[in-house]
């Protein structure tokens, strides 16, 4: 092996080992005060997180206000979604029918709502043009979203909500309310609400409220940080594999 080529395995190396360590600390969090990257790094051999293996809790229908998420037993109702935001994306996507089956991949796709996957600008698309949906209501063709991954105090393993575009702009007022006080949103403990409104053509559907409930101390923000590196790569892959079926708060 050459000596270039050691120098930059050395390199990458010690960069992982720096973004992944933990120092173990008192915290509320069970993911925060452990060797839990250790642990999952042992049960999954290696193999790399993929959306498969998440729990995902989804926008739910009819203007419900409580969400459905997975457990040991089943689905569960909560009225709350608390927990630290490691991390969240901004995906999108086209589907040429106005009722895919779930699971259908969509035409065309973006991971970050900026840039398809084949390189074309979402901005200057026909498709992201409001009313291009169906012509009868002011939704677009190209499907908007927000993935978030949420860590709750209880559990090492973070889950995925999903949020719609509807309530999209509520978070992204929320993400920048924390910008404007120098906040990593990371570093703050969030909760999240359903409030139930109506579109404009009289059909409910389920409104997103977002809220800081604790700060976290520097010691705890900065094992949370280093935590979220460790899954940030997953939330970038897949998304053209999400549910094609979000349905109610599209026609908002």
């Amino acid at each position: 092996m050459n000596t270039e080529l050691k120098k930059k395995m050395s390199k990458k190396t010690t960069t992982t080992e720096t973004t992944t360590e933990l120092v173990v600390t008192e915290s509320s969090y069970l993911a925060l005060k452990n060797n839990s990257l250790e642990i999952i790094n042992e049960n999954l051999k290696g193999q790399q997180l993929s959306y498969q293996m998440f729990d995902v809790v989804k926008s739910p229908s009819g203007g419900t206000t409580s969400f459905s998420v997975p457990g040991l037993s089943g689905d569960e109702p909560e009225k709350e979604l608390v927990g630290i935001i490691l991390d969240y994306t901004t995906p999108r996507a086209y589907w040429d029918t106005p009722d895919p089956k779930e699971g259908t991949p969509p035409v065309c796709f973006s991971r970050d709502s900026v840039t398809s996957h084949e390189g074309k600008s979402c901005t200057t698309c026909q498709f992201n043009d409001f009313g291009s949906k169906d012509g009868e209501s002011n939704a677009k063709a190209c499907k908007e979203s927000i993935s978030i991954l949420l860590l709750r105090p209880d559990n090492i393993m973070p889950i995925i909500v999903r949020v719609p575009v509807s309530s999209k702009l509520l978070f992204n007022k929320y993400a920048t309310r924390l910008v404007g006080q120098l906040i990593p949103i990371s570093s703050v403990v969030t909760k999240i609400t359903l409030e139930k409104a109506k579109s404009k053509g009289g059909q409910p559907y389920a409104l997103y409220n977002f809220e800081m409930v604790e700060r976290l101390e520097d010691d705890e923000a900065a094992n949370a940080k280093a935590f979220g590196a460790k899954f940030a790569e997953f939330l970038s892959i897949d998304v053209e594999l999400e549910e094609s079926t979000d349905a109610a708060e599209e026609t908002v």
